[in-house]
């Protein structure tokens, strides 16, 4: 039997996760999901590191402890263990499956189960069309309607799988495959490369010496669960992923002297491109994956750089190859005309995280924790921001609670001899501090405050006078019309204590889409009132979306990019918030929180006046 990967360590973990939910088992939730998440970051198979050091390299797992490195080696060894075939048993569902469906969680699916027999997404659309759910207790013909809502939204999403669930397994094939001798490029095209909230494929470009030993490597990996197709210069094989089905993947290797031009070619996108061949024509070139030819000479083929200059461009950012204006832009500026294309803001330029949730309300991890992992990688400044009361599920901090919470950070700031100098760590970029020297942090005071239905917030004024900043979020009512909820929003908004707004359309990739609203307005409100719109990176809602970014960015609405960490493996998502802000052409000067700490408050602050 061959060892389970990350991915499928990952799926099962997270099944345990729901079981014991739904059982009310204590602290055993949060403990796996901890670990689920350290798993998502590795960049080595837990099998691999079992192998190598047993149960001691199992227990160095951020979050692995006797009990779970228990679980972990029976499942490296055996591919299961006992406690989750029990439950396997007594609850025989796909779980995984059943989650995907917005508004269900661990005790809905065992309701719908034990009440139904409810097993997979068939019987629960069969269920709910019979008008059967509706009929239990606690569900109702609202539920019902919602059920069948997310059911039909999964069918319209099917097919393509959330960007950032996909980097960790794609890190993994490209470092596999980047060890084989010869080998001199590996690069993931097509919308990964483009930094796409959402991905249907995976094209993956090297270079290389001996590409049959490419091959025999890339069909031996243990996500690969069927082969399509394999020859020297192309292989296509079907990946299986930790949430269940799988994605299709092709490798593919291409001569060192055309890798310029197949790399353009495979990043797309298909408009891009057809828009760049009608300038080649108009030229009297052609241009393919194999290069740009005047006839049959090859006029450039190595670099993308050398393909777009003779084609009279500057190399444009994979991020914006949309055909939506950046080809006029790259015309413009190679002739040294305005305006070109902009100067994108660039990975690794967070300096302060303002979306930072702790145990005090539904984070994993304590304040203290939530600090030192931010100084792990390189932030000057963060702000934590705990839910507040009326979100009673999380349970959700009152005036009280935040007033206890802001001593603890003062206790903090202290320990931490915190300031906000402007000028602090300026020659330092994230995560990158001189040799030998620990960065200091502030900790800023915040809270993601509740919406009401009415547009007002859910804590008293007095209460946010004390804090550093105040976020806004919108957790309920997501089926007003649109322009109830622009409304409300707007409301919101014109609060004079509103800073930033977060996730502000509520999408949850593949699960939930946005709420209905007028984003135009949304935006004018948001550069009148002076309130800065999120850039959300966890992976399951990169919101704002890259066209709503670059309608801010148009206008002048400031940006920041957060984490919405909820656990210290969270603070590897910035990147994915970056990709998404270059892809609405964001740069520099529209993120604010690129700014040190000092210069920040300073700037978040003049937005008001």
């Amino acid at each position: 039997m061959r060892p389970p990967t990350n991915q499928e360590i990952i799926k099962l973990l997270s099944e345990m996760v729901v079981f014991y939910e739904m059982d009310d088992v204590p602290f055993k939730p949060q403990a796996y999901e901890r670990v689920v998440q350290a798993i998502e970051t590795l960049d080595r198979e837990v099998a691999d590191i079992y192998n190598e050091q047993g149960v001691d390299g199992l227990r160095k797992i951020p979050g692995v402890g006797e009990g779970i490195a228990y679980h972990l080696e029976l499942l490296i060894k055996k591919g299961t263990f006992l406690e989750y075939e029990k439950y396997k048993k007594k609850i025989p569902v796909r779980i995984s499956e059943l989650l995907a469906v917005e508004g269900l969680g661990a005790k809905t699916i065992k309701t719908l189960y034990q009440k139904l027999k409810i097993k997979n997404l068939a019987d629960l659309e069969k269920a709910a069309t019979a008008g059967k759910i509706q009929k239990l207790p606690h569900f109702g013909a609202k539920s019902e309607e919602k059920i069948l809502k997310g059911i039909e939204f999964l069918k319209k999403s099917k097919g393509r799988f959330t960007l950032g669930h996909l980097l960790p397994i794609i890190n993994l094939i490209e470092n596999r495959l980047r060890k084989i001798p010869g080998v001199q490029h590996v690069t993931t095209a097509g919308s990964v490369r483009r930094m796409q909230d959402t991905v249907g494929d995976i094209d993956i470009l090297v270079t290389a010496k001996n590409s049959a030993k490419v091959m025999e490597v890339f069909v031996k990996m243990p996500e690969v669960e069927h082969v399509y197709g394999r020859g020297l210069t192309k292989t296509n094989v079907r990946l299986n992923l930790p949430a269940g089905g799988g994605i299709d993947a092709d490798v593919r290797v291409v001569p060192e002297a055309v890798y310029g031009a197949a790399l353009q070619y495979f990043t797309g996108s298909k408009e891009h491109n057809i828009e760049v061949r009608k300038l080649a024509i108009k030229k009297g070139y052609k241009l393919s994956e194999y290069g740009l030819f005047r006839g049959k000479k090859l006029i450039a083929a190595k670099t993308e750089e050398d393909v777009y200059k003779k084609l009279g461009l500057i190399w444009i950012p994979p991020e914006i190859r949309t055909a939506s204006g950046e080809i006029e832009a790259a015309l413009r500026q190679a002739q040294g005309i305005s305006p070109g294309l902009p100067n994108l803001i660039p990975y690794g330029s967070i300096r302060g995280d303002l979306q930072i949730q702790t145990n005090w309300t539904d984070g994993a991890n304590s304040l203290e924790e939530m600090v030192k992992a931010a100084m792990a990688v390189g932030l000057e400044y963060i702000a934590i921001t705990d839910h507040t009361r009326s979100l009673a599920m999380t349970g959700g901090l009152d005036e009280k609670g935040l007033a206890r919470q802001a001593k603890e950070i003062d206790r903090i700031n202290k320990k931490l001899q915190a300031t906000c100098l402007p000028d602090r760590q300026a020659s330092y970029p994230m995560g990158r501090w001189p040799t030998g020297q620990i960065g200091k942090l502030q900790v800023l005071k915040s809270a993601e405050v509740n919406v009401l239905k009415d547009g007002k917030l859910d804590i008293a004024d007095e209460a946010l006078k004390k804090l550093d900043l105040v976020s806004m979020a919108i957790h309920s009512h997501f089926h007003l019309s649109e322009k109830e909820q622009t409304e409300r929003i707007i409301r919101a908004i014109k609060h004079p204590l509103v800073n930033i707004f977060f996730h502000p359309t509520g999408r949850v990739i593949g699960r939930r889409p946005a709420y209905a609203l007028d984003m135009a307005k949304i935006l004018r409100a948001a550069k009148e009132y002076g309130v800065a719109m999120e850039i959300n990176s966890f992976p399951d809602r990169l919101d704002l979306k890259d066209t709503h970014i670059r309608q801010a960015v148009e206008i002048g609405v400031k940006l920041v990019i957060d984490s919405d960490a909820h656990s210290v493996q969270h603070f590897a998502f910035y990147n994915l918030g970056i990709g998404q802000a270059r892809r609405g052409w964001a740069t520099k000067k529209d993120v604010l929180n690129t700014l040190p700490c000092g210069e920040f408050l300073k700037a978040i602050k003049s937005l008001k006046k």
